[in-house]
């Protein structure tokens, strides 16, 4: 399944991160693909107002993982992107398999540790505040969600 959508502003990312966050299920992983700069952490920071976290989300870089607890279901905003080139047996996997939903930036660097079938949304910076998503998912658990982008 796959779907295109075309945020205007940065107020329209977040809005379509909080959508998106309506069908969050447990143990999901969402990978977030895109150059710095394209907005993974905006979407992140509207994903989280949907599952009801009302902390501000910040850039996980120089973190590795962030966690939040005070949702729906927690989200661990995971950014890969210092562990190239690393070992990455940091324990990440036991989040990643846990009751939360993570979202994962540059996930191309911890490979191993994903699982089969993510939620992949890959975000264009098509300049100003517009960015391009692309939301690609395969299996019966994105279904309710791909019913709704299609409305």
């Amino acid at each position: 399944m796959r779907f295109e959508f075309v945020s205007e502003s940065r107020e329209q990312t977040k809005a379509f991160g909080a959508l998106l966050s309506k069908f969050a299920f447990p143990g999901e992983v969402i990978l977030l693909e895109g150059d710095l700069g394209a907005g993974k952490t905006t979407f992140a920071g509207g994903f989280a107002k949907g599952l009801g976290i009302e902390e501000e989300v910040i850039s996980p870089t120089f973190n590795i993982m962030k966690c939040y607890f005070n949702g729906r279901i927690p989200m661990f905003h995971i950014d890969a992107y210092r562990l190239e080139n690393q070992n990455i047996e940091l324990g990440l996997e036991e989040f990643i398999e846990g009751d939360g939903v993570s979202l994962i930036e540059w996930p191309v660097f911890i490979k191993p540790l994903i699982p089969d079938n993510p939620l992949h949304i890959t975000i264009h910076n098509l300049g100003d505040d517009r960015r391009q998503f692309i939301i690609e998912g395969e299996g019966e658990q994105y279904a309710p969600l791909f019913v709704e982008l299609e409305r």
